[in-house]
């Protein structure tokens, strides 16, 4: 079975699982007028430097792209964001590329290269990625060490234990603190100076026009590029889409609840599954019950060191375990038969995997993942509505488990810590456009669910879903449909052709 995804896979789960502020700018404007953002080349990133190598790369044009850390204090000192633009395949390219925005908030782009690649991006173009502002390959990275120790630390913890919410708050505390020291104007790091960040690179780099591909965060920044930077935008693909105007830590329930529910009922409508595995979504549900009263503790081995670690299953893990799936496409088909296994009393699969899930260390920038989710999300939802929402979709779950958004466990603390100023609301206004835009869902993401999709196509008039099913979070890599839809969207903005989802089914779950 496969328990691991790639490294940049991994390093979206870490930085998702887990604006324009008071004295920031606009990007647009007469600040913008004194500056000039550029381009300066530089080697492509190899080993040691990449933790594994990225053929897609040896070919490429790397870089970096210089611009203020603030735009609102052009005086202040500026930062370095790693490009690198990949050639296309074809003799006779497209004029305009397609630049890639990676999810987390602080995930790592330029590791997406080769997973791009593979599923053809840059087939009939140039394909540009460029890793955000604070994140793993730019200057500086605000990745902290403090955290990915407890975060390795956290598995052999009760997750909804009170003390572990302590150390957890510590870490985030610690990791400000460095931050902080070394200079750093932890409020610059934000969607909006983001998505000013790219909108200088299409400049920089000379292009008249350019296309847009977002996975996950990377949705709420082409959003929010869409509605404030839309000059040069020929299309938009989003897949696993984040609306800003929707996005909240209580809504992750909601997407948690739609996500196990397609999973439950693929398992029914399949026939062995069924047979197999009767009333499995009340045997989960009896779990998430039974191990938030009397957790089980084990000894796994480490995947990456082989050594024994110890993992604790409780309640709030085993849901935060099936959510984090999502990202583990090639792995649902074991779902049922793990579920099964800790029914049964085995609790070794899912406890290995949920330390598999743990992201490599130095991976997460930090600050870009706490500067939007503190400026951007927290200060427009409150813990009483967590609550009120899980009791509301999985109302026979402990609230111990509910009174934490998923992926986010304690986020409402850390912010309370990070005290960075609340964006303005006009950060979480719709995107209105009509810009041809595809979005691409997967039936088993329980991180981004097929509503949030369409919620952002409300606005988008030319927009276009295509639903994937048996595929989790961030779609392109794991469907060839979705790979050919995007392919004939490129081509053809206005009209893809989208007639293979229609024959498209779930995978088969394994059974004994």
């Amino acid at each position: 079975m496969r328990v691991r995804p790639s490294l940049a896979a991994l390093a979206a789960v870490g930085a998702f699982a887990l604006v324009v502020l008071p004295g920031a700018a606009p990007a647009a404007g007469p600040a913008q007028a004194r500056y000039e953002p550029r381009f300066e080349s530089a080697p492509c990133p190899t080993t040691p430097r990449l933790p594994v190598p990225v053929p897609a790369l040896q070919n490429a044009r790397c870089g970096f792209l210089v611009v203020p850390e603030n735009r609102g204090r052009l005086e202040g000192r500026t930062i370095r964001l790693a490009v690198a633009i990949i050639p296309a395949i074809a003799q006779q390219p497209a004029p305009d590329p397609l630049v890639h925005l990676t999810g987390g908030p602080g995930g790592v782009a330029i590791l997406e290269a080769q997973e791009l690649v593979d599923a053809g991006f840059n087939r009939d173009r140039d394909l540009i990625l460029m890793d955000q502002r604070g994140t793993f390959l730019s200057e500086p990275a605000l990745t902290c060490k403090v955290i990915d120790r407890f975060n390795r630390q956290q598995v052999g913890l009760p997750l909804d234990a009170r003390s572990t919410r302590r150390k957890h708050v510590a870490a985030t505390r610690k990791c400000r603190r460095d931050l902080v020291a070394r200079g750093i104007d932890i409020a610059a790091y934000n969607t909006t100076e983001n998505a000013a960040d790219f909108a200088d690179l299409r400049r920089a780099l000379g292009y008249d026009r350019w296309n847009m591909f977002g996975v996950s965060y990377g949705t709420d920044l082409a959003l929010t590029i869409l509605r404030d930077h839309p000059e040069g935008l020929r299309s938009v693909i989003l897949d696993s889409t984040v609306p800003p105007s929707v996005v909240a830590l209580s809504e992750f329930w909601p997407n948690a609840r739609d996500g196990f529910q397609n999973i439950f009922r693929a398992c029914k409508a399949q026939a062995r599954c069924r047979r197999s595995f009767p009333n499995l979504e009340r045997t989960f549900t009896k779990l998430v019950r039974r191990l938030e009263s009397d957790p089980v503790r084990t000894t796994v081995a480490d995947p990456a060191t082989g050594q024994p670690t110890p993992v604790v299953l409780d309640g709030g893990a085993l849901a935060n375990w099936l959510v984090t799936m999502s990202f583990y496409t090639p792995s649902f088909k074991d779902v049922p038969s793990w579920i099964a296994q800790l029914a049964a009393g085995d609790p070794q699969s899912i406890a290995t995997l949920r330390l598999a899930q743990v992201t490599p260390p130095g991976f997460v920038g930090y600050g870009l993942t706490y500067g939007v989710i503190c400026s951007e999300w927290v200060p427009f939802d409150s813990e009483r509505e967590v609550l009120a929402q899980g009791r509301d979709v999985l109302p026979r779950y402990p609230r111990s488990v509910l009174a934490q958004p998923p992926q986010f466990t304690y986020n409402f603390d850390d912010c309370r810590v990070w005290d960075v100023p609340a964006a303005p609301a006009s950060v979480r206004e719709p995107t209105v456009s009509e810009i041809p835009t595809l979005i691409l869902s997967g039936s088993f993401d329980s991180v981004t669910p097929l509503a949030w999709a369409y919620a952002a196509a409300e606005t988008l008039p030319n927009s276009r879903i295509a639903s994937i099913p048996g595929v989790g979070h961030f779609v392109a890599p794991e469907s060839p449909c979705a790979q050919s839809v995007i392919a004939s969207f490129l081509l053809r903005p206005d009209a893809p052709d989208t007639n293979c989802v229609a024959t498209l089914i779930p995978p088969a779950f394994a059974t004994p």
